[in-house]
């Protein structure tokens, strides 16, 4: 093969491999936690709000979830959060006024990660565009949701935190079907994570509503890999820890972890009444 011919066929090969653009698809992890903080109670003795809140805000940012769901947190709760939690931004309103009274469903997200692209709250209730109480419920509750956007990937997710009351049967069924018609409305290719207190147990109505079009987020683990199984320790450390009413539900993600986290408090105790959960997925 002549010299000038050989010259030009490793050109063109050159060339070929400049132009072939081969495209990676990378899956990126991504951490979410739920925790009931317990609201600033003075009556918690040993375990009120200020022998907790550093070994709370340590916790989160210890593990430092790309977003986490608060119940109970009352407005001064949440501040001494934010003041804590530098990378983070909050969204939420308080259930009394929409505003800034009562307890919150608030949501805390990365903000090196995300941002929020919109957010709302809503009462679980017959007129849930307004503070309200619904059915036989013994309180007002209420749903707060974001739509976030990866700032990495560009890949948005809905985060929907709630906490259904602790006193009516029906007011938990309906708040778990106003979620999900909720829910039912966005894109059926929407990625979704719904996370809080329900109140509720696995075999319940509520939770069989939810995953009929949720999928619970322990769904993927084997029967004896969730330890403990319960989420409730009402600040008692002989307690048996069975009663599972906090939860993670997802929508087109891919689940790698599911977790009820039993971290304590520098002196021994719960950091709240209620273990927080974390979830890992990848999308």
């Amino acid at each position: 093969m002549k010299p000038s011919i050989k010259i030009l066929i490793i050109s063109i090969l050159l060339a070929s491999c400049m132009i072939i653009q081969v495209t990676k698809v990378v899956c990126q992890n991504h951490s979410f936690m739920s925790i009931n903080i317990r609201y600033d109670n003075p009556d918690d003795g040993i375990n009120t709000w200020d022998k907790r809140k550093l070994d709370l805000a340590n916790l989160i940012s210890n593990y430092h979830p790309d977003i986490i769901g608060t119940q109970e947190g009352l407005y001064h709760q949440l501040s001494y959060l934010n003041g804590y939690l530098q990378d983070y931004s909050m969204i939420g309103v308080g259930r009394d006024d929409g505003k800034n009274k009562g307890e919150f469903t608030s949501i805390y997200y990365d903000t090196l990660k995300y941002n929020c692209l919109k957010s709302e709250t809503f009462w679980l209730s017959k007129t849930p565009e307004k503070v309200s109480v619904g059915w036989d419920a013994a309180l007002e509750r209420i749903c707060t949701y974001g739509l976030f956007k990866n700032i990495n990937s560009l890949e948005e997710i809905y985060v929907f935190n709630t906490h259904f009351d602790h006193m009516g049967s029906k007011a938990r069924k309906k708040s778990a079907k106003l979620i999900i018609d909720f829910i039912s409305k966005l894109s059926d290719e929407s990625k979704i994570i719904l996370m809080g207190d329900l109140n509720s147990i696995p075999e319940s109505k509520p939770i069989k509503i939810i995953t009929k079009y949720l999928a619970d987020g322990a769904s993927s683990l084997k029967n004896d890999s969730l330890e403990p199984i319960g989420t409730f320790n009402g600040f008692d450390e002989y307690m048996v820890l069975d009663k599972r009413i906090d939860y993670i539900f997802v929508k087109n993600v891919d689940i790698i972890s599911y977790k009820h986290m039993v971290d304590r408090r520098v002196d021994g105790g719960f950091i709240s009444d209620h273990l927080p959960v974390i979830i890992e997925v990848s999308y």
